[in-house]
């Protein structure tokens, strides 16, 4: 019985692990309850898990939490939507034509290495500091990573089923439509789970660029009134969003490639 918790890559029926992640989860918070009523960690650093709690209500009626939720939600799904809509071009053409790839293929897999946080001036100067320069700036952030993504997929395509489609007269733009695209989007769906995480890491950064609205709004007003239990209780937030995106995109994958779960 025991011993099924420690196999190698082994998997847990979904009642057992849903209790299973309850239980780390309260492990979690009375170590953290611990840490605050022993003393051993100062409330300046770490704020009781009660304190943090009381602070939503102060960032609901005051700071106005529900709506600067909605903005960076909505800055994130318009800057991951225009980056996978121009990752997929940029990468198919790269992936697929040999001329694009030998022309631009390193160029787009060394901007991996920009670091993009240093980039930010350059935006302002190009987009202002309005909505449009928080979208393109968290493009950005998405798609230096998705591009060689996608031309790493179009790699991974197995040989055979191109040779098999050029013997039955497949037509190259056939191929693409029924071999390429399918196959590569089905892989990439995980791809884009992963990656659009990061667009909350960059959201946070470029609405602290004339702050007005969003949840790095929230956490740059906290931290000017040094309030660590405000600033946690946005972390919070974050993370629960991140979890029903990455639940949400789970639900997308299941529906559009169901073969990859028989």
């Amino acid at each position: 019985m025991i011993a099924k918790f420690f196999n190698l890559r082994g998997t847990l029926d979904k009642r057992t692990l849903t209790i299973i992640s309850i239980l780390g989860f309260a492990i979690l918070l009375m170590l953290w309850a611990a840490l605050s009523v022993l003393g051993l960690v100062k409330p300046q650093l770490l704020p009781p898990p009660w304190k943090v709690l009381a602070a939503y209500q102060e960032l609901h009626f005051k700071d106005a939490l529900v709506r600067n939720i909605g903005y960076s939600i909505y800055l994130n799904i318009a800057g991951y939507l225009e980056a996978i809509g121009v990752s997929l071009i940029i990468g198919f053409s790269l992936g697929l034509f040999p001329l694009f790839r030998g022309l631009f293929g390193q160029f787009f897999s060394a901007a991996r290495f920009i670091p993009l946080t240093g980039t930010l001036g350059l935006f302002i100067c190009w987009f202002g500091i309005g909505d449009n320069f928080k979208i393109q700036f968290l493009s950005l952030g998405i798609l230096v990573y998705l591009i060689p993504v996608v031309i790493q997929r179009i790699d991974d395509v197995e040989q055979v089923f191109e040779q098999t489609a050029i013997t039955l007269g497949a037509t190259p733009l056939q191929r693409i439509l029924h071999i390429y695209i399918p196959s590569v989007l089905s892989k990439l769906s995980d791809d884009i789970r992963v990656l659009t995480a990061i667009s909350w890491t960059y959201v946070i950064y470029c609405e602290m660029v004339n702050a007005r609205a969003g949840v790095g709004y929230l956490i740059y007003l906290a931290q000017r009134q040094s309030r660590v239990d405000k600033t946690f209780a946005v972390l919070f937030v974050i993370i629960v969003i991140g979890f029903f995106q990455d639940q949400f995109f789970k639900f997308l994958d299941r529906k559009f490639f169901p073969y990859k779960y028989l």
